[in-house]
């Protein structure tokens, strides 16, 4: 059983600019990176727990194929996605949003 999924607005607009950039890049590529982040996104919602709590029970699915990173927050009856977090960032950034 998936649990609902919510993104937090900053997370949201993260994904859509990665993925506008891998697009503007190739349009195959850009395909791609909405598959993979797509595919950690649903990882989270099923499994939540096989992941650790890194700061403040926030947890994180890395992708593949790509420098970035889901962080989500497992709440009572859903996932809230945080951040779509590009690996080269200043952490700091996600760790405000705890």
């Amino acid at each position: 059983m998936s649990l609902p999924v919510s993104f937090r607005r900053a997370a949201q607009t993260e994904f859509v600019e990665a993925s506008a950039w891998y697009a503007q890049h190739h349009p195959k590529l850009g395909a791609d990176f909405v598959a993979e982040i797509e595919r950690c996104v649903a990882q989270a919602a099923r499994h939540p727990l096989l992941f650790a709590d890194l700061h403040k029970g926030i947890r994180r699915v890395l992708a593949a194929r790509f420098p970035y990173s889901v962080y989500f927050r497992l709440e009572a009856r859903r996932i809230v996605v945080l951040a779509v977090f590009h690996a080269s960032r200043n952490p700091a950034i996600w760790h405000q949003r705890a």
